[in-house]
């Protein structure tokens, strides 16, 4: 296996180099009647190439002007970007060459674009196994949105909610421990990059006592926000207890490691523990640990 590219490696600011992909197409409707008409939107996902922390925009459809718009939406909340790595869509292809143009007669009006010299690189075509980062983000995303989304009809309104809150679970994932320290229970995140501390997000709000038809499209956005949760955590957990067919012992438990405990829990809240003690087996295996938890 070959070594992580260069700009895997690099401590730049996130969001400085970037892979996009598309996901979709989603059904919409453009009102909340029951006769509304329905329209196709589409999912832009961009993801940096250092942090791994995931920024998402929707897209009406997949034409080059459509994604400039979403490009500068997207450059406005996070910065200039200096490399994007894509496939060969055609509707990157197209932006690509009119992002060259600008470069070349130096357009004033968009010269966020010109004086930054963004580069693009297109992967080999037939190779989608040269994007793998970003393909395991639109992986996430597009793999359970329509399980948790199901037969609904969004706005895009409720499309756009529904979409950042996503958006925040998946930059709550944990990467790694901020420390040795047993007493520490704090994970490293794709937050921390953007906001420099932990994810946090408003409490859902009792809303038991009110009527149905109040609040029902809030809870809607809540209910698949919640299904979306509960599938994705387990899916993500089991990613980092993969097992191969193996010729020799590998690496087990060991005290004071920190461990991701796999229970039902609120969105954006991963249970944490210390490993205290290590009860091993007849075989010298440890199978078994008591652990401390953070609360």
């Amino acid at each position: 296996m070959g070594n992580l590219p260069k700009y895997r490696l690099q401590q730049i600011k996130p969001f400085h180099q970037i892979g996009i992909d598309y996901a979709g197409p989603i059904s919409l409707k453009e009102r909340r009647s029951r006769n509304s008409q329905i329209k196709q939107a589409y999912i832009c996902l961009f993801v940096c190439m250092s942090t791994r922390a995931l920024h998402i925009e929707v897209a009406s459809d997949l034409t080059t002007e459509t994604f400039l718009m979403v490009f500068t939406r997207f450059a406005a909340r996070r910065g200039t970007i200096q490399a994007i790595y894509s496939d060969c869509g055609t509707n990157f292809v197209g932006a690509s060459r009119l992002f060259k143009s600008v470069d070349e007669y130096q357009n004033a009006i968009i010269n966020h674009l010109a004086t930054h010299h963004i580069q693009w690189h297109f992967n080999p075509p037939s190779a989608p196994h040269f994007g793998g980062l970003w393909e395991a983000g639109v992986k996430s995303v597009k793999q359970l949105l329509y399980q948790s989304i199901g037969n609904h009809r969004l706005t895009s309104e409720e499309l756009s909610t529904y979409l950042t809150r996503i958006e925040a679970t998946l930059n709550s994932r944990p990467l790694g421990a901020m420390s040795n320290d047993p007493a520490d229970f704090n994970v490293l995140t794709p937050n921390h990059f953007l906001t420099l501390k932990p994810s946090t997000t408003i409490p859902d709000p009792d809303l038991s006592t009110l009527p149905l038809s109040k609040m029902q499209r809030w809870r809607l956005i809540r209910d698949i926000h919640q299904h979306f949760w509960s599938k994705w955590k387990n899916d993500f957990i089991n990613t980092l207890q993969q097992r191969l067919k193996w010729t020799k012992s590998n690496g087990t438990l060991h005290q004071d490691d920190l461990v991701l405990i796999k229970e039902p829990t609120n969105s954006l809240q991963w249970r944490l523990g210390r490993v205290m003690q290590l009860h091993p087996r007849t075989d010298g295996i440890n199978r078994v640990a008591t652990v401390k938890t953070a609360i």
